[in-house]
């Protein structure tokens, strides 16, 4: 079994990728393709589902003919954006309107409804989550009220409705609708002690409990792909949110542990361990993991626009061709020039949690230029990782490092600036894919290739670069009372 391979399926908001791992953590390919995104209104973020389906399906099937074919497969891993929700017919399998992405907003009024109507604290308590349109349960609600074939489906019990993890599986499978207890744990639909979904959650949101995935666990056997797709049935064993998946992939199992993910947003996870997370200060509960119907959890804060963010500025505004120049043009000028920015193109997240907030940009002048908006760019990272690091340190929860991956932790300029601006070493591992390496190494234990998540962190983690801070303290505040007078704005 050792020398076959596993496949990843990593389902990501811009692109989907398949990535090949040996047992050893070691990657052998990866194939990628870009998404399309679509905005049909400000605040409204939208995919194809069953584009995703025929990409993923693309990369999976290059990487099982990279390996040798199906047989030199051991087992498949998928990590999916979380939160997304995509609505289908069971009957036909086929999409019944475009999924709502985790990023979309279109939500906030309902969610101020249901404020107003007293729920958050009771959702709160029981889900670890906030009412905010970042989660799935108002956005499943809004496709029932809103879209005709939706609603028509709901009414004939044809519908299906699931996080991206679940549209993967229902496709790979021909029929099996499931959702693994980390991506679950992101719908309000789940209570953080819940074996499955909760019916008083359900009424309150107005979601049908059977439109719903039965819930599984993280890594075991969760099912048999369609033996047609690669030549043979290949077991799905390992499934994680991409986020879970990450911290797991740092090694991030026992309490304190802490990562970030740069990614499309930004991410962190604070573990638990099999303590209840708890929060006075608008973080988020979350389940890190389950297996064997056990639990691991973990504190969450969730930052919108990171990677979006130099998205923007290469396809919006055309200021670079690639996000690689934004390194080069941080380094060429000595401060950003007074010029802030504060990301809030799709609301804030933790720990403001304002949804209708838009961004803004402030101190420009005619000495600005675009060096000066790609540096404030990166240092918007370092802020709004920074309003996290005072939120967890008010909870009791203090980090004493930091262990980071996504694609932007790449750029050396930015994680020196966290470390500086946080005034914490921050960690970051020589192989950055770690939300993949996390997946992978789930659907390891769940085929029997490793014996449990620390045998496979011990395989399967490589070495790791340690950025120590260097930043002068009166440096610091200035910077961090610029960035309190940008922030102010929204």
């Amino acid at each position: 079994m050792s020398d076959r391979l596993i496949l990843v399926l990593d389902e990501g908001t811009t692109s989907t990728r398949a990535m090949l791992f040996g047992a050893d953590g070691k990657q052998h390919g990866v194939s990628q393709r870009e998404l399309t995104q679509h905005y049909p209104r400000s605040g409204w973020v939208e995919h194809d589902a069953a584009e995703i389906w025929e990409k993923t399906l693309a990369c999976a099937q290059e990487m099982a003919e990279k390996a040798g074919g199906a047989d030199r497969v051991a087992a498949i891993g998928i990590t999916n954006q979380r939160e997304t929700v995509v609505a289908w017919d069971k009957q036909t399998g086929e999409p019944l309107a475009r999924a709502l992405v985790w990023q979309d907003r279109r939500t906030a009024g309902f969610c101020a409804e249901l404020k107003a109507a007293g729920h958050e604290a009771a959702v709160q308590a029981k889900t670890g989550l906030l009412l905010d349109p970042y989660f799935s349960a108002t956005k499943m609600r809004w496709l029932i009220d809103n879209d005709p074939a939706v609603s028509a489906a709901a009414q004939d019990g044809r519908l299906a409705f699931g996080t991206m993890e679940s549209w993967l599986v229902f496709k790979l499978t021909g029929g099996l609708h499931l959702s693994d207890a980390s991506n679950a744990s992101r719908t309000l639909l789940l209570g953080l002690e819940g074996a499955g979904f909760d019916p008083e959650l359900c009424g309150i949101f107005g979601v049908p409990m059977a439109a719903l995935p039965m819930v599984v666990d993280n890594a075991g056997d969760l099912g048999m792909t369609s033996p047609d797709l690669f030549g043979r049935a290949i077991p799905i064993t390992g499934m994680a949110g991409d986020q879970q998946a990450a911290t797991l992939g740092q090694g991030c199992f026992k309490p304190g542990d802490t990562k970030v993910t740069y990614g499309t947003g930004a991410f962190i996870l604070t573990s638990t361990g099999e303590a209840l997370p708890r929060s006075d200060n608008r973080l988020l509960g979350t389940i890190l993991c389950q297996l064997g119907g056990k639990r691991l959890y973990a504190v969450e804060g969730s930052v919108f626009v990171a990677g979006s963010l130099i998205k923007w500025l290469r396809d919006s505004l055309g200021i670079i061709e690639t996000a690689d120049e934004t390194e080069a043009l941080a380094r060429s000028i000595d401060d950003s020039h007074g010029v802030v920015i504060v990301p809030a193109h799709t609301g804030l997240g933790a720990p403001h949690w304002q949804p209708d907030a838009r961004g803004v940009i402030s101190g420009l002048s005619f000495a600005a230029g675009k060096a000066h908006l790609a540096r404030a760019a990166l240092e918007a990272m370092s802020y709004q990782t920074h309003d996290l690091a005072r939120a967890y340190a008010a909870d009791g929860v203090e980090w004493t490092s930091l262990r980071i991956d996504g694609g932007m932790s790449a750029n050396d300029w930015m994680v020196q600036d966290i470390a500086d601006l946080l005034d914490l070493p921050v960690i970051r591992p020589d192989f950055v894919e770690t939300t993949a390496l996390g997946a992978a190494m789930l659907a390891a234990v769940g085929a029997g290739i490793h014996a449990s998540l620390e045998d496979a962190a011990r395989a399967m983690i490589g070495a790791t670069t340690t950025f120590k801070p260097t930043m002068s303290a009166e440096l610091r505040e200035q910077r961090l009372a610029a960035w309190a007078e940008a922030l102010a704005k929204v």
